[in-house]
């Protein structure tokens, strides 16, 4: 079954919800959607109050370690962390609590391309079970690249059956936000949805482009239950206005009852 996941997604020391295109290098650029006047482990407490499991932390850029490490704190074993991630710092991060790391762009070169050395190194480093594949992306013609550097830059990977394939065997989960549209609340990526719940033999996480409740259904439709939901900006936990955090709860609830 399709599940809520949650998120703490945190920028120069603060919670916020931001358009994922427009986080580059240029500051000016970037859209704000929302601010949070809490802190990240007042986010991180609720969660673990609601069992809500598999969420995940991410560093958009430098000054986020404290807040990031707080949150680890107040949900021991209840979050991901991934943002920066690397063989150097992988172990500090699950010490500090987190169940899993998320790494992207260290698996790559400055140039985008993939580099499955990399893999081999963090995989002896934290363990398969451990790890957790970033493949946020772009859409590229007819189908989608990872996008790495606070998903500015295009690499080398495309997002097909056999990328997805050969990748599941080297890590617990997959994490996919759909770049193009992330923090827009225009409307999820279905056909990228629908490829990855035919696709996936692993546990995956789509998020980008929630705009409504009712895309639990049609994420657990189009993919047949299972790709799980992230819902950031069109959360009213984060200034939304279209998606009740707490009808997010009560539906991974009867979910579990089902189950």
């Amino acid at each position: 079954m399709t599940l809520f996941r949650p998120c703490i997604d945190l920028h120069e020391g603060t919670v916020k919800q931001i358009v994922g295109g427009s986080l580059c290098e240029d500051a000016s650029t970037l859209q704000t959607n929302f601010r949070s006047e809490h802190t990240a482990g007042y986010y991180a407490e609720l969660y673990a109050k609601d069992a809500l499991t598999g969420g995940h932390v991410i560093k958009l850029g430098p000054n986020n370690d404290t807040a990031a490490a707080e949150s680890l704190g107040a949900y021991p074993g209840g979050l991901q962390v991934g943002g920066g991630i690397n063989s150097q710092n992988a172990a500090r991060w699950l010490e500090l609590g987190a169940s899993h790391v998320i790494v992207t762009s260290w698996l790559f070169d400055q140039q985008g391309v993939f580099q499955p050395s990399r893999l081999e190194t963090m995989l002896q480093e934290v363990g398969k079970e451990r790890l957790v594949i970033d493949l946020s992306c772009r859409r590229i013609g007819e189908g989608w690249v990872v996008a790495m550097n606070r998903w500015q830059t295009s690499t080398d990977l495309q997002i097909n059956a056999s990328t997805l394939r050969s990748l599941s065997a080297n890590c617990a989960e997959f994490l996919v936000h759909a770049a193009d549209v992330e923090g827009k609340c225009e409307g999820i990526d279905a056909e990228l949805v629908r490829f990855l719940g035919e696709n996936c033999s692993i546990p995956v996480t789509y998020a980008g482009g929630v705009n409504s409740f009712e895309d639990l259904a049609t994420v657990q439709e189009l993919s047949g239950g299972k790709v799980d939901l992230t819902i950031g900006s069109a959360l009213d936990l984060f200034g939304g206005s279209a998606v009740r955090y707490q009808d997010c709860v009560d539906w991974n609830q009867k979910g579990r009852s089902v189950d």
